[in-house]
């Protein structure tokens, strides 16, 4: 029968660690995974694939494997050393060619490995093989990543989800979902979803990595006298303190009232000068007494 050269067909070195090993099936299974490879013999390559898997994850049959030496070369008749069946380390039932039509597995793993691992054995699916994680996006306001929420989202298939959006998200994290991607064969497992987040501004608040920007109007008079005014942020409402000769564009820092996290974002509110209208008699009246009071000049400076 033909020597399968197992590290050869997962593309590693015989001296390849656990997360190599691993790694190197994924991408190798994803290439070759019979639902969605276009390959050539896509199939036949995702069969040998994960037989080769099936022994390197497992220290036990990767050492039994590797006690064969390294000098086999794939494509060469294997005749089992002398003392392997003995010892109990296969069954060497197997068939002519291939892969044996009851367990999956090829002749060359059936010699080794056959007597431990029939079909019924294994519950019938010789082939686990994980489902694929899948990605794709979705957009969370402000308040919802401030608060945090639970969201009903619908999937592309029509299948509804409950999504829970923790506190202080910021945008290009990952939410992940986890057995929601695609289903695995075989009994494998399923593949997760990564749900990739947009935080989205609103008419009031801007958010900048875990910085949030709010403008706040104010009347002229405040911004040269100064006082308290009431604002609302998206903690509800609070005090705020307005500097003497402020400035229409001052930015005020409230520490730690940004996006909740470790540490915390910071508020930023912006004043913004609003003058009044002129609209009656007295009114023109108190902005022309304005104008000849003030030499100013917002042009200048």
């Amino acid at each position: 029968m033909e020597y399968k050269d197992y590290y050869k067909i997962l593309g590693v070195e015989r001296d390849a660690s656990d997360a190599e090993i691993k790694k190197a099936y994924r991408r190798l299974a994803r290439k070759y995974h019979p639902d969605v490879s276009k390959e050539a013999d896509a199939e036949k390559h995702f069969k040998e694939i994960g037989e080769a898997y099936e022994v390197l994850k497992d220290p036990q049959k990767r050492q039994s494997y590797d006690q064969l030496g390294a000098n086999w070369k794939a494509g060469e008749q294997f005749r089992p050393p002398p003392g392997w069946e003995s010892a109990g380390f296969g069954g060497f039932g197997g068939h002519a060619s291939g892969f044996d039509g009851a367990s999956g597995f090829s002749d060359f793993f059936e010699s080794m490995f056959g007597g431990g691992f029939t079909q019924s054995s294994r519950g019938g699916h010789p082939f686990q093989q994980a489902g694929q994680d899948q990605n794709a996006a979705i957009n969370v306001s402000i308040r919802e990543a401030y608060h945090g929420a639970n969201r009903t989202i619908r999937l592309s298939n029509g299948k509804s989800l409950q999504v829970k959006i923790p506190k202080g998200i910021t945008s290009g994290k990952k939410i992940r979902l986890s057995g929601q991607g695609t289903q695995g064969v075989n009994g494998g497992p399923n593949g997760d979803l990564y749900l990739e987040v947009t935080v989205v501004n609103d008419a009031l608040y801007e958010l900048q990595g875990k910085d949030i920007y709010l403008n706040v109007n104010i009347a002229p008079w405040e911004a040269a006298l100064g006082g308290k005014i009431e604002i609302t942020t998206l903690d509800g409402q609070i005090e705020l303190k307005i500097p003497a000769n402020s400035n229409s564009g001052r930015k005020m820092r409230l520490t730690g009232k940004g996006l909740p996290g470790s540490p915390a974002g910071d508020l930023y509110v912006r004043l913004l000068i609003v003058s009044p209208p002129a609209n009656t008699e007295e009114e023109k009246t108190f902005y022309e007494n304005m104008k000849n009071t003030f030499s100013f000049n917002p042009r200048t400076g």
